[in-house]
């Protein structure tokens, strides 16, 4: 009689544990059982504004739930990241995140508010995109006329997207390297750069390519040179800034990442979700037409990429010697 009971409750017990793995396994399959938030930290308009919404779309399609684009702009990235880095870890709030989330605590005396190594899991690197060098369609028209014209007036302004935005950033790195002094005046993104140097009220500024890449072709803003290594498909005649400042190299890029913790069978579909979105040839088409490089950087070699893209620009600011209060 003890033996049955002992027998009944180890079965009992057994399924208990079978149970347990089989509404497990189905807790996972359920996610994503709600439309996803995908925080980005830019104002609509800018670079990673835009690649975000060219992406969501079959990115919900490969989920099966739709992913919801909330802006959250302001203090170059600082406020969006922050609250990504605060949310639950579980799946259902995702950052479009850029390099200058790794920038920013190097830069800042005091906390920012997340760490980037500690606080977010990288999912997977989307694209790639260099900045650009625009004056005023009457500016100079070229680096090395910059150059001069900083030279001969030094102090002249020019505007970024938000103190320790890549923008402030490549500016920064840019005067070190050339040897030239300018006014810093901060903006809240890409989109008032482009406003504010087609104006004529800053001298120049360096937005991502994609946000000004159309105005350079129809003559309203002069390109004076990008940030990559190499020329840009998208204006093909527009110089690299290294050409003339020789070892100028400062591309931007735009991320998937999640809150630390994030559970891996998450972070895997979340990895091959966007991966298979990329896939489209008419998305790639869209998101390259401005400049845009696709990557689509799977989690494995994001991670390893993340931390060596950490001590890259960490060393980016010491050169450039760029401080925010």
């Amino acid at each position: 009689m003890r033996r049955e009971i002992l027998k009944a409750g180890a079965l009992a017990f057994a399924g208990l544990l079978a149970a347990g793995r089989v509404g497990s396994a189905a807790a996972q399959e359920r996610w994503p059982a709600r439309p996803i938030r995908l925080i980005v930290p830019y104002i609509p308009g800018s670079a990673p504004d835009v690649t975000a919404r060219h992406l969501v779309d079959r990115m919900g399609a490969a989920l099966g739930q739709p992913v919801v684009i909330e802006n959250r702009g302001g203090a170059g990235g600082n406020i969006g990241n922050e609250a990504a880095a605060r949310s639950a870890p579980d799946g259902y709030t995702l950052l479009l995140g850029t390099n200058a989330m790794l920038v920013l605590p190097q830069l800042h005396r005091r906390s920012v508010g997340y760490d980037p190594l500690r606080d977010f899991v990288p999912i997977v690197n989307v694209a790639s995109m260099p900045h650009l060098l625009i004056a005023p369609s009457d500016g100079p028209r070229s680096v090395p006329e910059l150059i001069d014209t900083l030279r001969r007036q030094p102090g002249l302004p020019y505007a970024s997207g938000g103190n320790g935005s890549g923008a402030h950033l490549a500016a920064e790195l840019f005067k070190a390297m050339a040897q030239v002094d300018a006014m810093h005046i901060p903006f809240r993104g890409a989109p008032d750069i482009v406003n504010n140097v087609m104006s004529g009220q800053v001298r120049f500024g360096f937005p991502t390519l994609g946000t000004a890449t159309e105005l350079v072709r129809s003559g309203r803003l002069r390109g004076l040179g990008v940030t990559s290594p190499q020329r840009n498909p998208a204006l093909p005649d527009v110089p690299t800034i290294a050409e003339t400042v020789p070892g100028f190299d400062l591309v931007s890029w735009f991320a998937i990442l999640g809150p630390a913790a994030m559970p891996d069978h998450i972070v895997n579909r979340v990895d091959e979700a966007v991966r298979t979105a990329l896939t489209d040839p008419v998305l790639r088409a869209r998101i390259e037409a401005d400049g845009t490089v696709v990557l689509g950087m799977p989690a494995a070699r994001f991670a390893e990429f993340y931390q060596v893209e950490y001590r890259k620009w960490g060393e980016a600011v010491r050169i450039s010697r760029a401080v925010v209060d």
